[in-house]
Protein backbone atom coordinates (compact mmCIF):
# COMPACT_ATOMS: atom_id res chain seq x y z
CA UNK A 1 0.00 0.00 0.00
CA UNK A 2 1.21 3.54 -0.48
CA UNK A 3 -0.04 6.78 0.62
CA UNK A 4 -0.15 9.72 -1.07
CA UNK A 5 -0.62 13.52 0.22
CA UNK A 6 -2.14 16.35 -1.40
CA UNK A 7 -3.56 19.99 -1.34
CA UNK A 8 -5.45 22.42 -2.93
CA UNK A 9 -7.11 25.79 -1.89
CA UNK A 10 -10.48 26.80 -2.00
CA UNK A 11 -12.09 30.02 -3.45
CA UNK A 12 -12.13 32.01 0.05
CA UNK A 13 -16.03 32.50 0.20
CA UNK A 14 -17.91 30.95 2.51
CA UNK A 15 -21.15 30.10 0.51
CA UNK A 16 -19.06 28.22 -2.00
CA UNK A 17 -17.24 26.54 0.69
CA UNK A 18 -20.18 25.31 2.31
CA UNK A 19 -21.24 24.15 -1.28
CA UNK A 20 -18.03 22.46 -1.62
CA UNK A 21 -18.43 20.29 1.21
CA UNK A 22 -22.29 19.45 0.49
CA UNK A 23 -21.27 17.64 -2.69
CA UNK A 24 -18.60 15.90 -0.68
CA UNK A 25 -21.52 14.80 1.65
CA UNK A 26 -22.18 12.48 -1.31
CA UNK A 27 -20.09 12.07 -4.10
CA UNK A 28 -21.52 10.90 -7.08
CA UNK A 29 -21.15 7.00 -7.72
CA UNK A 30 -19.78 7.44 -10.93
CA UNK A 31 -16.51 9.22 -8.87
CA UNK A 32 -16.52 6.78 -6.26
CA UNK A 33 -16.29 4.09 -8.74
CA UNK A 34 -13.52 5.77 -10.90
CA UNK A 35 -11.67 6.28 -7.63
CA UNK A 36 -11.73 2.96 -6.98
CA UNK A 37 -11.60 1.45 -9.91
CA UNK A 38 -8.15 2.80 -10.06
CA UNK A 39 -6.90 1.04 -7.36
CA UNK A 40 -7.32 3.79 -4.66
CA UNK A 41 -7.89 2.16 -1.38
CA UNK A 42 -9.32 4.97 0.80
CA UNK A 43 -9.06 8.44 0.67
CA UNK A 44 -9.83 11.47 3.03
CA UNK A 45 -10.10 15.47 2.39
CA UNK A 46 -9.88 17.72 5.72
CA UNK A 47 -9.68 21.63 5.46
CA UNK A 48 -8.80 24.06 7.75
CA UNK A 49 -9.97 28.13 6.40
CA UNK A 50 -9.65 27.95 2.42
CA UNK A 51 -6.84 25.08 2.37
CA UNK A 52 -8.15 21.39 1.53
CA UNK A 53 -5.73 18.22 2.20
CA UNK A 54 -6.11 15.07 0.96
CA UNK A 55 -4.79 11.90 2.23
CA UNK A 56 -5.13 8.73 -0.34
CA UNK A 57 -4.02 5.31 -0.02
CA UNK A 58 -3.12 2.96 -2.82
CA UNK A 59 -2.77 -0.39 -4.10
CA UNK A 60 1.29 -0.89 -5.05
CA UNK A 61 0.51 -1.01 -8.66
CA UNK A 62 -1.49 2.25 -8.86
CA UNK A 63 -0.37 4.69 -11.32
CA UNK A 64 -0.92 8.23 -11.86
CA UNK A 65 -0.40 8.08 -15.29
CA UNK A 66 -3.52 5.34 -15.54
CA UNK A 67 -5.46 7.15 -13.28
CA UNK A 68 -5.18 10.08 -15.69
CA UNK A 69 -5.91 8.55 -18.59
CA UNK A 70 -8.84 6.99 -17.53
CA UNK A 71 -10.58 10.18 -15.73
CA UNK A 72 -10.08 11.91 -19.29
CA UNK A 73 -11.74 9.08 -20.91
CA UNK A 74 -14.51 9.00 -18.38
CA UNK A 75 -17.39 12.17 -19.08
CA UNK A 76 -18.82 11.83 -15.52
CA UNK A 77 -15.32 12.50 -13.90
CA UNK A 78 -14.53 15.76 -16.00
CA UNK A 79 -18.35 17.16 -15.54
CA UNK A 80 -17.07 16.27 -12.05
CA UNK A 81 -14.05 17.87 -12.20
CA UNK A 82 -14.79 21.17 -13.76
CA UNK A 83 -17.80 21.77 -11.45
CA UNK A 84 -15.11 21.46 -8.57
CA UNK A 85 -13.11 24.17 -10.60
CA UNK A 86 -15.73 26.29 -9.69
CA UNK A 87 -15.06 25.97 -5.58
CA UNK A 88 -11.22 25.04 -6.42
CA UNK A 89 -8.09 27.25 -7.10
CA UNK A 90 -4.57 26.04 -7.47
CA UNK A 91 -1.82 26.72 -5.57
CA UNK A 92 0.47 29.51 -6.28
CA UNK A 93 3.11 27.15 -6.56
CA UNK A 94 0.92 24.84 -9.84
CA UNK A 95 1.26 24.49 -12.74
CA UNK A 96 -1.31 25.91 -15.47
CA UNK A 97 -4.39 23.46 -15.46
CA UNK A 98 -2.79 21.83 -12.06
CA UNK A 99 -4.82 21.78 -8.79
CA UNK A 100 -4.55 18.80 -6.17
CA UNK A 101 -0.21 19.13 -5.41
CA UNK A 102 1.61 16.44 -4.55
CA UNK A 103 2.73 16.94 -1.09
CA UNK A 104 6.30 16.26 0.04
CA UNK A 105 7.30 14.03 3.29
CA UNK A 106 9.20 15.56 5.67
CA UNK A 107 8.73 13.30 8.75
CA UNK A 108 7.70 10.18 9.65
CA UNK A 109 7.28 9.26 13.21
CA UNK A 110 8.10 5.06 13.19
Amino acid sequence: MMRYCFAVDLVNDDQLIAEYEQYHEKIWPEIYASIVDAGIIDMEIYRIENRLFMIMETKDSFSFELKSEMDLKNQKVQEWEQLMWKYQQALPSAKKGEKWILMKKIFHLN
